[in-house]
């Protein structure tokens, strides 16, 4: 009797660990299922330096920028309430996708915003994208802009060159040479590229005035010879960051 007991009791706890083992590797391998799912990265962002917001909003304004009164009720109760970063991704997506009078759009109200700062590549990155649309005006009324911005802006080499490489492109001398000037004004002294993008250009433009005074500030820096002017430069406008 007793023996017959213990075989029943061994044979009910074998088949209860039997049970248990088979049990566990299910039970990990939802836990492992589950935490994949949640790694996935988010399509939308996919390849995108773009918040979901950032990306409703432009699709937001584009709806809605025919309608003057629902464009502007959407940056009062939606745009203006951004954070900043998605603010500035909002205006280089529009940039990006060639939507020209609703950049400026943004633009004009980011620099409304106490964290404004201006930086001489965006405004070259909004002239080669207006310019390359036809939209001229634009391209002066920011040139403006950039004008006024004279005591905050900081010796950007690298956006300086963007910004008169991307007038150079569109033929216009007259901004070219201001924004030239403007960047000796606040301090950042022009390099070998900024005086083969200005002297070239110019020189091409049939400008041999204003091209001979930059060739003289050249001198200053590199001599007579100025030799680089030889080497080829790129006069195509680049977008930065965007």
């Amino acid at each position: 009797m007793n023996s017959s007991v213990s075989l029943q009791a061994l044979s009910f706890f074998v088949s209860s660990s039997h049970s248990l083992r088979l049990a566990r590797p299910q039970k990990w391998r939802s836990i492992v299922t589950m935490r994949d799912r949640s790694n996935n990265p988010r399509p939308l962002q996919k390849g995108r330096n773009l918040s979901i917001e950032a990306i409703q909003t432009v699709q937001a304004l584009k709806r809605t920028q025919k309608d003057h009164r629902s464009l502007e009720k959407f940056f009062d109760l939606k745009f203006r309430r951004l954070l900043k970063f998605d603010m500035m991704a909002v205006l280089r997506e529009l940039l990006r996708q060639n939507e020209c009078l609703l950049a400026l759009k943004v633009f004009e109200d980011i620099r409304k915003e106490y964290w404004y700062k201006p930086q001489v590549s965006l405004y070259a990155d909004m002239v080669g994208v207006f310019g390359n649309n036809g939209f001229l005006e634009q391209v002066e009324l920011v040139g403006l802009y950039l004008k006024k911005e004279e005591a905050n802006l900081r010796p950007e080499i690298e956006g300086f060159n963007a910004l008169l490489r991307a007038l150079v492109s569109l033929n216009i001398a007259e901004l070219a040479m201001e924004c030239y000037c403007l960047m000796k004004q606040v301090g950042c002294d022009p390099d070998r590229s900024t005086f083969r993008i200005l002297i070239n250009g110019l020189e091409s433009m049939g400008e041999t005035g204003a091209s001979a005074i930059v060739r003289l500030d050249a001198q200053k820096f590199y001599g007579e010879s100025l030799e680089f002017l030889d080497e080829i430069e790129d006069l195509a406008p680049k977008l930065a960051n965007v």
